[in-house]
């Protein structure tokens, strides 16, 4: 841990006091790829990411807060002491703004939301990342009915699962060589969940009828070198549209072939719009979302550096959540 000095709203902004923030998968592969993509993405002609790696980054994009203040000419749509949550528009990966893994930041203060009194602060901290979820559903274009299969039940798995009911999936089928992230999926709405090592996710679908050539959609939420090119091998002939949610850092390669013979529909996606964060946070307040089994743990921040050790194994934790004015442990 490190001092640093404490944000100041500007006009528009609003200084939040950070209460629980969520550790995402992003930030573990951040850690050991980001120079990387910091690469791919200014290669790729957007270079939405570029940070200087030179310079301090303080990360932490899932988090809910309390308005502290608020900067010079801007309206005060909520109270201070609000409980609130965000979009983090002013950058997960910033030089210049501080996120969550922090004692204070400042947000975009027309986008905060408030956090019914019902819904606990670490349920709130998870809007962000069944967000995602909700918008790779989305981007499955289900019509209603169709089988969905989930490869890898992270959290970004977990998410994805969480919402393909509600948006008119038929069976889910879940896939992961980790037990207890397994049974999570189940926990989280999968009717099958399969290890991969034994049966194939779109082998189990066959098993429960599925005929080659009717629409499917697949989710590949794993996020690392060979995963892509993996769903597209297994994906049945035709039919198959193939989401890419998790977050490889890394260059990848696929076969074209592969998609080209099977017809195959390949789509990526990143986080969400506005509207489907705010969805979300009606959803985990309605009880359609309960975030509550995929928490698994809380730390203070000198706890920050073990729990991103200790999420490299499955079977021991799936989210953990920082509380920046609390000691918490593992």
């Amino acid at each position: 841990m490190v001092e640093i000095a404490q944000p100041e709203p500007a006009e528009g902004e609003v200084l939040v006091k950070n209460l629980a923030c969520g550790i995402c998968g992003s930030d573990l592969h951040f850690m050991l790829y980001g120079e990387e993509m910091m690469r791919g993405s200014s290669q790729s002609g957007n270079a939405q990411f570029a940070p200087d790696f030179g310079h301090d980054i303080v990360m932490g994009h899932e988090f809910c807060c309390e308005i502290v203040g608020y900067g010079p000419n801007t309206p005060e749509r909520l109270p201070v002491g609000s409980r609130v949550t965000s979009v983090p528009s002013r950058g997960a990966y910033s030089n210049v703004y501080p996120g969550a893994y922090s004692e204070y930041m400042v947000l975009d203060a027309g986008m905060v939301l408030p956090v019914p009194d019902h819904v606990s602060t670490e349920e709130a901290a998870t809007t962000e990342p069944m967000a995602v979820g909700l918008h790779a559903v989305r981007a499955g274009q289900f019509s209603g009915g169709e089988p969905a299969v989930v490869y890898g039940c992270g959290p970004v798995g977990l998410a994805t699962i969480a919402s393909l009911r509600n948006e008119g999936a038929g069976t889910i089928i879940a896939s992961d060589f980790s037990p207890a992230r397994r049974e999570l999926a189940g926990v989280m709405g999968a009717d099958i969940v399969v290890d991969p090592r034994e049966t194939p996710p779109v082998e189990a679908l066959r098993g429960q009828g599925y005929q080659d050539g009717s629409d499917v959609v697949i989710f590949d939420a794993i996020g690392v070198r060979g995963t892509i090119a993996m769903t597209m091998r297994e994906a049945p002939q035709r039919g198959g549209r193939i989401v890419v949610v998790g977050v490889c850092m890394q260059d990848d390669t696929i076969t074209p072939m592969a998609g080209i013979e099977k017809e195959l529909s390949l789509r990526f996606v990143l986080g969400y719009t506005p509207q489907e964060f705010a969805e979300t946070l009606d959803h985990i307040a309605g009880g359609v979302i309960d975030p509550k089994p995929i928490i698994t743990g809380k730390v203070g921040l000198d706890g920050v550096e073990a729990a991103f050790q200790t999420l490299g194994n499955p079977e021991q934790h799936c989210k953990i959540i920082v509380t920046p004015h609390e000691e918490n442990a593992i």
